[in-house]
């Protein structure tokens, strides 16, 4: 989950650099690094319908609550009633308690007729004297009069970088938008990065957004059932992400846990939950900062969630919960597990019975199915249904307990459009969930751009489901990707003689040497690449030889080789084969893709050709010096 925030915010980091700003410009781009940065510090924020109006002009009440949002005070002053320090500034205007902090910080101060002029636009030498002050340098360490010498210190300090405002010019919020960044940057008086002093890193003389973008986050909260958001400004002007794509306010669904940076009105929403039967807490119930359902144990990550699930709450082991989970798999508030009205779809990977929970002789079935949230949830069933490992089912929650269905195919053949965002004319859904499985049990998360362009046969798909808009929301695919399977590069593989077989298969997995446990069992495959599944115990149920190419050329995303063009797997593995010249032996070390080329390496591709619909992709390489 916090991957999938993390993307959202590596996205906007690629395109604010995308969007340079040439020297001697006027008004900083709305997407650039230095203006999302400062805005998720709080330093900048928008008017009620989003707008920066980056041209317009900063007054010193305004200034006085950028330089508070840029120092340690930013989370303990707020817009609202303060105290009368100026005869213009009376207690109920509304930067009074700013003003109040940044006079009492030495910051700013007033006139000398008793005035601050909170309405008069600031300047550029006030503007950059004040900075100095933030950073620690008073007058008392600067050679030369105001202004000149605080407008020197300021350059010297690259304070005035992308600022083309001379002396007596006044500042808009564009060149404060770059005063503040580029203080953030800048070296205090004590010879430390400002922007490590509040807690944040800067790198090559930029500040870790993603960094300052997490510290500066209000949640998580839950939506209730009148599925509004409570946030501080409009949120018709909000920017939203669900799930990891964009969406609106009214996308909110009551139980969807919320996010948001004031800022930047940002608001993140996450759907992620796991339901069940609780099976333990941990370390204890009095005080519980675990909690285990089925076989998975989650983080208990909000007070709400621990009062609930401790002693003096309303679960206990035993009942049959909903967890609703924040952007990091953390548990930030329970349900029962009809509230939600959940329904989970996925594949059975394993069915055991055990001792129900908080009894000594009754016995539960515990079912573990990989559903299409990507993640292997274990429920827990009365008695043992007609499901078997492979086998489809739907999985929905009451307070009674678990209500665990296999499903009837539901077949849907067509072309994915190129976009990934329908398929046979049926659009996704914003947050279409897709799993691709095996009759074994194994299975891999998709997502709808792995599709896109593919043309799927009826067989490919076992199961879909619409919402009332027609949309596809969850879809279970038939080993459409070849993504089931795990590959290996097999380097011992085992001859048959009189029926034994003489070693086992071993090689290597994701730069790891492991030994495969074939339990004594032959499977037709050389040394070479080789495609896996297994048992619920471990054991190999499935090998198959991939086929060897030699690449011609290689890209992050394609290969060609004998005149066919392949797509290389997003989690391909590379290998350097080399040779010892004291022994002959020959050792293989894990690369990365960027690492080879065709220019100075023979590269052999291993592909799937197993008849996967959008399979057919190189798997593994192998490289050797030329």
């Amino acid at each position: 989950m916090k991957k999938r925030f993390l993307s959202i915010l590596l996205a906007v980091c690629m395109a604010a650099s995308l969007l340079s700003v040439p020297a001697g410009a006027a008004v900083a781009a709305a997407d650039s690094g230095e203006v999302q940065t400062v805005r998720a510090l709080g330093i900048l924020t928008g008017d009620s319908a989003g707008n920066l109006n980056l041209s317009g002009y900063v007054t010193r009440a305004q200034f006085a609550k950028m330089l508070v949002c840029a120092s340690q005070y930013k989370d303990s002053v707020g817009d609202g009633e303060g105290v009368s320090l100026f005869k213009d500034v009376k207690s109920d205007h509304w930067a009074s308690r700013y003003i109040k902090v940044a006079v009492d910080e030495g910051w700013m101060t007033g006139y000398t007729d008793g005035t601050f002029r909170p309405s008069q636009t600031i300047t550029l030498e006030q503007a950059c004297a004040t900075v100095l002050r933030l950073l620690g340098y008073d007058s008392t360490k600067l050679a030369g009069s105001f202004p000149s010498a605080q407008l020197s210190k300021a350059a010297s300090l690259g304070l005035r970088d992308q600022i083309t405002l001379t002396r007596g010019g006044k500042m808009t919020r564009s060149d404060c938008v770059y005063l503040f960044y580029n203080a953030l940057t800048a070296q205090t008086s004590g010879g430390q990065t400002y922007a490590s002093t509040l807690g944040y890193t800067v790198t090559n003389g930029q500040v870790d957004y993603a960094a300052v973008v997490s510290a500066n986050l209000s949640g998580p909260y839950v939506v209730g059932s009148d599925r509004t958001l409570d946030l501080p400004f409009a949120s018709g002007a909000a920017k939203v992400y669900r799930n990891g794509g964009v969406s609106t306010v009214s996308a909110a669904q009551q139980y969807d846990v919320y996010y948001y940076n004031s800022g930047m009105q940002t608001v993140w929403l996450y759907t992620d939950r796991a339901g069940g039967v609780i099976t333990a807490l941990g370390p204890s119930a009095a005080a519980p900062t675990s909690v285990t359902v089925g076989a998975t144990s989650y983080a208990v990550g909000t007070a709400t969630a621990a009062y609930k699930l401790s002693s003096m709450g309303g679960f206990k082991v035993g009942d049959t919960a909903l967890l609703l989970l924040g952007m990091n798999g953390e548990v930030v508030d329970v349900v029962s597990g009809g509230a939600a009205d959940t329904v989970y779809y996925g594949v059975v990977t394993s069915v055991a019975e055990g001792a129900a929970a908080g009894t000594a002789a009754a016995t539960e079935v515990r079912v573990a199915v990989a559903c299409t949230d990507g993640t292997v949830h274990t429920f827990s069933a009365e008695k043992r249904g007609a499901y078997t490992v492979g086998s489809l089912v739907s999985v929905s929650m009451a307070d009674g307990g678990t209500t665990i269905k296999q499903l009837t195919a539901k077949s849907l053949g067509g072309t994915v459009d190129r976009a990934g965002t329908s398929l046979a004319g049926k659009t996704f859904a914003a947050d279409v969930q897709i799993l691709d499985t095996s009759s074994t049990g194994a299975w891999a998360k998709v997502y709808p751009s792995r599709l896109a362009g593919c043309t799927l046969k009826d067989g490919d798909v076992r199961y879909y489901v619409t919402n009332t808009s027609g949309e596809i929301t969850h879809l279970i695919l038939d080993d459409a990707t070849g993504d089931t399977w795990s590959f290996y590069y097999l380097t011992t593989a085992p001859e048959k003689t009189d029926g034994q077989l003489s070693v086992s298969y071993g090689g290597l997995h994701n730069g790891s040497t492991v030994s495969l446990n074939n339990n004594g069992k032959y499977f037709d495959v050389a040394a070479g690449g080789a495609a896996a599944q297994f048992n619920a115990d471990g054991t190999l149920k499935s090998l198959r030889q991939l086929t060897s190419v030699t690449l011609d050329s290689l890209s992050s995303v394609s290969a060609m080789g004998g005149g066919t063009t392949y797509r290389v797997d997003s989690g391909v593995q590379v290998y350097l084969r080399s040779r010892s010249p004291e022994n002959g032996s020959v050792s293989y070390r894990q690369v990365s893709l960027s690492a080879v080329n065709a220019a100075d390496y023979q590269l052999t591709g291993w592909v799937d050709r197993f008849g996967s619909t959008a399979g057919g992709q190189v798997r593994i390489i192998i490289a050797v010096e030329k």
